[in-house]
C-alpha cells in the first residue's frame, strides 16, 4: 500500500515524523503516527481477547512516542539511510514515562522492553525516579519528543487513568501472579503489533490481527477423516474401548472453560480423543485455536502429522491448519514456507504442534522474539500431552501460571497422561476445579490391561545375566534404561549374545538419527522381524510401538508404566510381558526431584507390594513424592521463581526458568555422512560469522545435533576431537558409530574417522 504521507521538504513543512527507513517495496518512508495508530490497532485486538483492549492499544499508541525527537528524525535519515547503521539515539523512555503516568508503573516495563527485552522492577524504578527528578540524560530529548508527538498524536496523553482489567483491581492471594502474567501477555500484544506493523511497511503491505479460524468447519473435516482412518485401519481389540475414550471427550467439551484432566492408558487413542475434546470444546466456546504441547520432538513430529492427515485442506496452495513449532521442523521444504515462518514467530494458526519447552520458556521469557506468540494463548485450548514429563523442579510456576491462564485469559488447559501426576496435592491448584474426560479411568485401566509385570531384583542381577535372559527371551524385545552409558553398555552385550538385529536410541544419536532408527524398528516390528531395541527413556513418552516383551530398568513408577506401554499395545496378545530389573552396576541420575521419585517408588511398587498400573498406589505416589521435596513450598520446586514474578524482576525469572536442564550436557553438531557436509558446513559458518545468523541456522542443524556429557565435550575439545562453534555448541571432529552414536566407550583418531 502506497503512503500519501508528504516526503522531503513539504514534510517539515507539515510537520510529518517517521518511524522508519524507505521500504524497499514503495520506496516511501513510514509515517511515526501511522506507525502508532497502526500499532495500536492490532494490539487493542490481540487484548480484547482478555479484557485489556484499551490497555495494550495505549502501550502500542506510545512505544515509539520516543522518535519524535528531532536527534533521532535526523538519525534516521543521515546515519540509518544514509550509511546503513543504527539511528543511535534512545527512543523508549518517552514512551516509559507516558505508559507510567497514564497506566501505572508496572505498565511502563511493557515500553520500556519492547526492544531489549523487560526490565527488573527495581531497574525501571531507578529509570521513572530520574525522569521524575529530571535528572535523566536524554531529558531534554524526551520531552520534546513527547511535545512533537502529541501534536500529531493527542491521544498520547488521555484526559484519565486508562482503564485496567476488571479482574486486576480484585484483591486476592494471586494478584501479584496475575500481574506478571497481564503484563507478560502486553508485552506480547504490543512487539507483535510493532513487528506486525513494520514488516507491512517493509513489505508494501496491510498488517492484520489475523483472522478466527471456523472451529465448526474444522471440527467437520476432523469427524470426517477420522471415520475414514478409522474404517481403513485394520481392527484392534481394545478398538471399542478407544471409541468409548473418545465419545466421553467429545460430550465433555460442551463443559465450560477450565482445567481438564484426560487420564487415559497407553493405547487408549489419547491423541486423537485429546484433538476432538479441543476442537469440539473451541467450536462450542467461541476459543479461538489449539496448541497442543508434548515433551519431546519426536512426539511432536509423530502427532503433526497426525493433526496435518485429520485438518489440513486438501487442495494444493491453501494455507495449513498445522503449524508444527519446535527447533527441529524445516521450514524451507514445500509451498507453505513463508506461511509457515510467518505463523512460527507469532503462532497465528488454528492448531499448533510445539514443545512444552518452547510453550514455557517462552511464558517465562522476557525477549520479544520469544514472547509474539504468547497473546495468542488467551482464548485458546491449550493441550498438555504426557504431562508427566514436566519436571518436578518447575511445577510450582509451571502450575501457577496455567491457573492464571485459565482463570484470568479464557484459556482451557488439558492435561493429558496414562501416569497422571496429582497436581491438585500442591497449593498452586488449590481451589480450582478439576474436570475428568473419563468418568471412570480405574475401570478404563481395567478393560485396557495388557500386561503382567515380573521382578528381577536380587544381588546377582548383572547387565550380563540380563543380556542372557533378553536374548533368550523371544525374537522382539525393548530394554529401557537410565542413562546413555547403560544403553551404550547394555547394547554391546547383546551384540555379542544376539544372532538378529540389535538396535539403540539415546541422544548421543543425533536427532534424525534417532528418527530414522525409531522409523526402522516400526518397520520390523510390523514384518514380524528379529529385532531387539535398547533405549534411554526418550522412547517411553508418546512413541508408539508395540513389543509382546519389554523390559525396564529399576526407574520411578511413571517410567515403569510409561515403558509398559510399549508392550502390547494394541491387546493382540493375551498379556504381554514387562520385566523390571535392577543391576548392581546402573547408574541413575542424582538429582533431588529424582531421588524423592525413588524413594516414593521404593514404598509403594515392587515384588509383594504394587504393579505400576495399580491406580491406588499412583495416587499416593505423587503426594507422597511432592511431600519429599517440600510440597510445592521448596525451592527444589521452584518457588522461588514465583517469589521473583511476584517482584516484577523479569531477567531473573527467564534465568532461573530453564525447561531443559543442560547444565550435564552439550549440543555436538555431526556429519554423519558425506552428503550432509556442504549444509552442515554453511550453516556452521553462518553461526560463526560476525553478523547474526537467525534462527533458521540453528533449526537446520538440529537434526545433526547429538548430546555429549559436558565433561565428555571438554575431552574431545581437549584432544582434537571436536571443535567450538559458537556458545556452548560443538562440531564433533571424531568416530560416530553408525548404531550407538557418540559411543562412550568408542575414542579413535580423528578426522578420518567421520562416517
Amino acid at each position: 500500500m502506497l503512503s500519501l504521507v508528504p516526503e522531503g521538504e513539504a514534510a517539515r513543512a507539515a510537520g510529518v515524523l517517521w518511524a522508519h527507513s524507505r521500504s524497499p517495496v514503495s520506496r516511501r518512508r513510514h509515517a511515526l503516527e501511522e506507525h502508532l495508530r497502526g500499532s495500536a490497532a492490532l494490539a487493542s485486538a490481540f487484548g480484547e481477547v482478555f479484557g485489556a483492549g484499551e490497555l495494550a492499544e495505549y502501550l502500542a499508541l506510545v512505544h515509539d512516542v520516543g522518535k519524535g525527537s528531532c536527534a533521532w528524525q535526523s538519525g534516521l535519515v543521515d546515519r540509518a539511510e544514509a550509511g546503513g547503521g543504527s539511528v543511535g539515539v534512545p527512543h523508549k523512555e518517552a514512551g516509559a514515562w507516558l505508559a507510567a503516568q497514564h497506566a501505572g508503573v508496572p505498565f511502563a516495563a511493557v515500553v520500556q522492553g519492547h526492544h531489549g527485552g523487560l526490565p527488573g522492577f527495581q531497574e525501571l524504578l531507578d529509570l521513572l525516579a530520574e525522569l521524575k527528578g529530571g535528572s535523566h540524560q536524554d531529558q531534554g530529548l524526551i520531552e520534546e519528543a513527547i511535545t512533537r508527538v502529541e501534536a500529531l498524536v493527542p491521544q498520547i496523553r488521555p484526559a484519565g487513568r486508562v482503564p485496567l482489567p476488571k479482574w486486576l483491581v480484585e484483591r486476592n492471594q494471586n494478584a501479584r501472579l496475575d500481574l506478571d502474567l497481564l503484563l507478560r501477555m502486553l508485552f506480547s500484544c504490543v512487539v507483535d503489533a510493532d513487528f506486525l506493523d513494520t514488516g507491512a511497511h517493509f513489505a508494501g503491505t496491510t498488517a492484520s490481527p489475523g483472522e478466527s479460524a471456523d472451529m465448526r468447519a474444522l471440527v467437520a473435516r476432523f469427524e470426517e477423516r477420522r471415520g475414514r482412518m478409522l474404517r481403513q485401519r485394520a481392527a484392534s481389540p481394545v478398538d471399542a474401548v478407544r471409541q468409548h475414550v473418545y465419545e466421553q471427550a467429545v460430550t465433555g467439551a460442551a463443559d465450560k472453560p477450565g482445567m481438564y484432566v484426560l487420564h487415559v492408558p497407553t493405547g487408549g487413542a489419547k491423541t486423537l480423543a485429546s484433538a476432538g475434546f479441543a476442537l469440539h470444546h473451541a467450536a462450542a466456546h467461541g476459543l479461538r485455536r489449539v496448541v497442543v504441547a508434548v515433551p519431546f520432538v519426536s512426539i511432536t513430529q509423530q502427532n503433526a502429522q497426525v493433526y496435518r492427515e485429520m485438518l489440513n485442506p486438501g487442495e494444493l496452495g491453501e494455507w495449513p491448519v498445522v503449524l508444527e513449532h519446535h527447533s527441529s521442523v524445516d521450514l524451507d521444504d514445500d509451498y507453505t514456507a513463508v506461511w509457515a515462518r510467518t505463523a512460527a514467530e507469532n503462532w497465528d494458526a488454528p492448531f499448533v504442534v510445539t514443545t512444552t519447552v518452547q510453550l514455557f520458556e517462552s511464558l517465562f521469557a522476557r525477549k520479544p522474539a520469544a514472547m509474539r506468540k504468547l497473546h495468542r494463548l488467551a482464548g485458546a485450548v491449550i493441550v498438555l500431552d504426557e504431562v508427566q514429563a514436566l519436571p518436578d523442579r518447575l511445577l510450582v510456576p509451571i502450575l501457577s501460571g496455567l491457573r492464571g491462564l485459565v482463570e484470568r485469559f479464557g484459556a482451557t488447559v488439558v492435561l493429558a497422561s496414562a501416569t497422571q501426576p496429582d497436581f491438585w496435592a500442591l497449593a498452586q491448584l488449590d481451589g480450582t476445579p478439576r474436570r475428568q474426560l473419563v468418568a471412570d479411568p480405574a475401570q478404563l485401566f481395567s478393560a485396557l490391561r495388557r500386561v503382567s509385570y515380573e521382578w528381577r531384583m536380587g544381588p546377582d542381577v548383572t547387565w550380563e545375566s540380563m543380556a542372557e535372559e533378553i536374548v533368550g527371551s523371544g525374537v522382539q524385545t525393548l530394554t529401557v534404561v537410565n542413562t546413555t552409558k547403560d544403553a551404550a553398555l547394555l547394547h554391546r552385550l547383546l551384540q555379542e549374545h544376539a544372532s538378529g538385529l540389535v538396535l539403540h536410541l539415546s541422544t548421543r544419536m543425533t536427532a534424525g538419527h534417532r528418527c530414522e532408527a525409531i522409523e526402522q524398528v516400526r518397520a520390523l516390528l510390523a514384518s514380524g522381524e528379529h529385532v531387539h531395541v535398547v533405549s534411554t527413556q526418550l522412547i517411553e513418552a508418546g512413541v508408539d510401538v508395540d513389543f509382546p516383551r519389554v523390559f525396564r530398568a529399576w526407574a520411578p513408577a511413571e517410567s515403569l508404566q510409561q515403558a509398559a506401554g510399549r508392550c502390547n499395545r494394541d491387546g493382540r496378545l493375551v498379556r504381554g510381558v514387562v520385566v523390571v530389573f535392577q543391576p548392581q552396576e546402573a547408574g541413575q541420575p542424582t538429582d533431588a526431584a529424582y531421588k524423592a521419585a525413588m524413594a516414593a517408588t521404593q514404598a509403594l511398587f515392587g515384588p509383594g507390594l504394587h504393579d505400576p498400573d495399580d491406580l491406588q498406589a499412583l495416587g499416593a505416589y505423587y503426594p507422597m513424592r511432592y511431600a519429599l521435596q517440600g510440597g510445592g513450598e521448596a525451592r527444589t520446586m521452584g518457588a522461588p521463581i514465583d517469589g521473583l514474578r511476584e517482584k516484577g524482576e523479569f531477567p531473573a525469572v527467564t534465568e532461573a526458568f530453564a525447561m531443559i536442564d543442560d547444565g550435564h550436557t552439550q549440543p555436538v553438531v555431526v556429519i554423519r555422512c558425506e552428503e550432509d557436509r556442504e549444509a552442515i558446513e554453511a550453516g556452521i559458518a553462518a553461526l560463526r560469522s560476525p553478523y547474526p545468523a537467525g534462527p533458521e541456522s540453528l533449526r537446520r542443524l538440529q537434526p545433526h545435533t547429538a548430546a555429549l556429557p559436558r565433561h565428555e565435550a571438554e575431552q574431545a575439545l581437549a584432544s582434537g576431537l571436536a571443535d567450538h562453534v559458537i556458545g556452548d555448541l560443538l562440531v564433533w571432529r571424531g568416530p560416530y558409530d553408525p548404531l550407538r552414536g557418540l559411543d562412550p566407550q568408542q575414542r579413535e583418531e580423528p578426522a578420518s574417522s567421520i562416517v
